[in-house]
């Protein structure tokens, strides 16, 4: 279709809206499970459960992820199962005492319904719970839809590609740090990778096109963690969750999680420095004071931080895995040791120790990024066969 000039591109309708109006067959007079949270909406915010129902559907079960079906538990917090108390359906935790649901979980479920808004980073852990979900599906000879969503941030590809000898729940799939692709995409990707039986079927969101973030649609934003607060902590988060591994805090406990780093040792101006002098693309750099109160990871509670936030200037030129490794290297080269690896965790989200070897040996961001190229482009190939959007 051509628009003419002037003419209102028409909106992007999540899954959840297509399912309605264009596939209903697909769920009524079936019983329904629904993996979801507070970002399960239409595009006037209305939840998920609330359009399913009024639509007839014979919703019988909810099942949480990570932060539970409100949104509002700590990174890592387990979450117990409980009732929805505005319709008495059960909601299962999948970030408890299990990841994966059980038999009893699944009992007198038809089909079961994904309603997730994915954050377009490797590190979240909604992917490995699709997973799970579509596993214990495929056991239980369930099918699966997914009510895909768009990618928030937009369909760059950038960072390494995951080595799938170090995969955990921070990293399901051999996928980049920021992978360009739905949620709907990558569960068909997950099930040729792990060999899933599912029968899986994905309603796209319709008109979306992979160039389009979620600045572009306008759409409405339930902050899919207590840490990622606004849209802004979407962009940065591929790049900067890496300094989660390292002795310094990311603003957990602030106004500005993921938009800045902080230590008490650390030298703003001498690692400002380095940075301005990089001149990474789209972003810029100011030197701020933050405290960090209840910050859930124990860095540093309730002490006034020196630190750097990063404010982007062009989203469209911004990598920001790039920058965090200028920030990694310049911090490293300012401060050595007190970098502080926390080796397990800071490699389980880089995907391996490849990253975290070659900052050591002093490799520079511009090499480390040159590096990954093999691997992309072998992603690239993967996902070509995957893929539901232009």
């Amino acid at each position: 279709m051509t628009l003419a000039v002037g003419e209102a591109k028409p909106p992007v309708r999540p899954g959840l809206e297509v399912l309605l109006t264009d596939s209903l067959h697909l769920v009524t007079g079936r019983r329904v499970g629904l993996v979801t949270n507070q970002g399960g909406i239409d595009r006037q915010g209305i939840h998920a459960v609330e359009r399913l129902r009024a639509a007839g559907i014979d919703l019988v079960a909810l099942y949480s992820p990570e932060h539970g079906f409100r949104g509002a538990a700590d990174p890592g917090e387990a979450v117990a199962s409980t009732v929805d108390s505005a319709t008495g359906i059960p909601i299962y935790s999948l970030y408890g005492r299990t990841s994966r649901p059980t038999d009893d979980m699944l009992r007198g479920v038809e089909v079961l319904l994904v309603d997730l808004p994915d954050v377009g980073s490797r590190y979240f852990t909604f992917l490995a719970t699709t997973i799970e979900v579509m596993r214990a599906a495929a056991a239980n000879r369930i099918p699966v839809i997914v009510l895909d969503r768009p990618d928030p941030i937009g369909g760059r590809i950038q960072g390494n590609v995951l080595d799938t000898a170090f995969r955990s729940f921070i990293g399901s799939l051999a996928i980049p740090m920021r992978y360009g692709m739905t949620l709907g995409e990558l569960a068909r990707l997950a099930q040729g990778d792990l060999s899933l039986t599912t029968a899986l079927t994905v309603v796209p969101a319709a008109g979306w096109r992979r160039r389009d973030d979620i600045v572009d649609l306008g759409f409405p934003f339930p902050a899919p963690s207590p840490n990622l607060k606004d849209v802004e902590s979407l962009f940065h988060y591929p790049g900067i969750c890496l300094f989660e591994g390292t002795a310094l805090s990311v603003g957990r406990g602030t106004d500005h999680p993921f938009h800045q780093i902080g230590a008490p040792w650390l030298d703003t101006t001498r690692v400002l420095a380095l940075l301005r002098a990089a001149k990474p693309k789209g972003v810029r750099f100011e030197g701020v004071t933050f405290m960090p109160v209840r910050p859930g990871d124990q860095k540093f509670a309730d002490v006034t931080l020196p630190g750097i936030r990063l404010v982007i200037t062009d989203r469209r030129k911004y990598d920001p895995i790039r920058t965090a490794l200028e920030m990694l290297t310049a911090v490293r080269a300012v401060h050595g040791g007190q970098i502080g690896w926390i080796a397990r965790h800071f490699d389980r989200l880089a995907g391996g120790p490849a990253l975290r070897q070659a900052i050591e040996a002093g490799q520079a961001p511009r090499a480390i990024v040159a590096g990954w190229k093999g691997g992309l482009d072998d992603f690239e190939r993967r996902r070509k066969l995957v893929l539901l959007y232009r």
